[in-house]
C-alpha cells in the first residue's frame, strides 16, 4: 500500500470548520486551552469506521458550502449532523462510508439536523502539529479555521474501494433531544433553593453569541452568588454570573475563570450539545451519585 503525501485543496470553506485532533492534553497548568472536537462522538465514530488511530485529525464542518478536492485516492468517513452531501456535484446517498478518486470534489450543502459535520480520512489529515496536537486554535496555530485556497495533506490510499462488505449506519437520534445532563459543580452548593429550581425547571436557548469558546444561554437566572477567585474551569463547565449569564464553556474555552462554576456536563451532554443551533432549547437534568 503506497503512503504517499497528497494535497486536498479547500475551494469552499464557511466561517468556524477547523481541523481537530483529540487536542492539547495536560497543558491547562500553562494556560493552553484543550482544544479538541466539540463532539466527540462524532470524531471518535468517523475514526472507528476507518479504523484510524483515535487521535487522527478530521474535519470539523460548521457551516454548508463546503468544498473539497482530493488530488488522489482515499476513504473518507462522516458523521455528526445530516446535510446534503455530493460528490462531483452529483448528491450521494446519506453513507457513513465513501471512497473517492484523484481530482473527486466533495461538498457540504444545506444541514438538515445538527451543528457541526465530522470528515474523517484514512490515516488522518496532517496539518503541522502544535504543541502536540493538530487542531486550530487562534493565537497557536497559523490559523483558527480553514479557509479557501488551504492546502490539506494526508497520505493517498492507493487501495481505497468504492464497495464494502458491510454499511455502517450512522444514526442521529442520540442528539435528537434537550437533555442536558450535569453533575454539580464546585460552586454548586452557594445557590439558593429557588435558583436551584429554575435550573431545573426551565428550557433554555441558544444564543447566537456562542462558539468554540462557549455557549450563551438567552434567558437569565437570577441569582446573589458572592465574588469569587479564580479557579481552574474545564470544556462542558457551566459558569453563572453576578448578572444571570449562563455560560457553557466550550474545547477552546480558557483554562480558568473568576464566575461561580455551578454545573458540569457530563461527556455526552457535550457532544449534544455541540449539534444545537442558535435558538433552539435545552434543559438541564441534575445526575445522581
Amino acid at each position: 500500500m503506497s503512503k504517499e503525501m497528497a494535497i486536498a485543496t479547500l475551494i469552499k470553506s464557511g466561517p468556524g470548520s477547523s481541523i481537530q485532533d483529540l487536542g492539547r492534553i495536560g497543558l491547562a497548568r500553562y494556560g493552553v486551552p484543550h482544544s479538541g472536537p466539540m463532539d466527540m462522538k462524532s470524531f471518535a465514530w468517523v475514526n472507528h469506521i476507518l479504523q484510524n488511530e483515535v487521535y487522527n485529525a478530521v474535519l470539523e464542518i460548521a457551516q454548508p458550502g463546503f468544498l473539497i478536492r482530493f488530488d488522489s485516492p482515499t476513504c473518507l468517513a462522516l458523521a455528526g449532523g445530516q446535510a446534503t452531501i455530493s460528490l462531483n456535484g452529483q448528491e450521494i446517498e446519506k453513507s457513513t462510508m465513501l471512497s473517492v478518486k484523484s481530482n473527486d470534489e466533495l461538498e457540504i450543502g444545506g444541514f438538515q439536523t445538527g451543528a457541526l459535520i465530522y470528515i474523517g480520512i484514512r490515516y488522518g489529515f496532517k496539518s503541522p502539529k502544535v504543541m502536540g496536537s493538530r487542531s486550530f486554535y487562534s493565537g497557536l496555530t497559523a490559523s483558527g479555521f480553514l479557509h479557501k485556497g488551504d492546502k490539506l495533506t494526508y497520505f493517498n490510499d492507493s487501495n481505497a474501494t468504492p464497495l464494502f462488505n458491510a454499511k455502517a449506519k450512522w444514526s442521529t437520534d442520540w442528539f435528537q433531544t434537550d437533555r442536558i445532563d450535569v453533575y454539580p459543580g464546585p460552586d454548586f452548593h452557594l445557590l439558593e433553593d429557588k435558583v436551584k429550581e429554575k435550573l431545573w425547571s426551565q428550557a433554555f436557548k441558544i444564543s447566537q453569541q456562542s462558539n468554540r469558546m462557549g455557549t450563551q444561554l438567552l434567558e437569565l437566572v437570577e441569582n446573589s452568588l458572592p465574588e469569587l477567585p479564580t479557579n481552574p474551569v474545564f470544556p462542558g463547565t457551566v459558569q453563572l454570573t453576578s448578572g444571570g449569564k449562563v455560560i457553557i464553556l466550550g474545547q477552546d474555552a480558557q483554562v480558568t475563570g473568576g464566575y461561580p462554576r455551578i454545573l458540569q456536563l457530563t461527556d455526552l451532554a457535550k457532544s449534544i450539545l455541540a449539534q444545537k443551533k442558535p435558538g433552539q432549547s435545552i434543559r438541564f437534568s441534575l445526575m445522581r451519585k
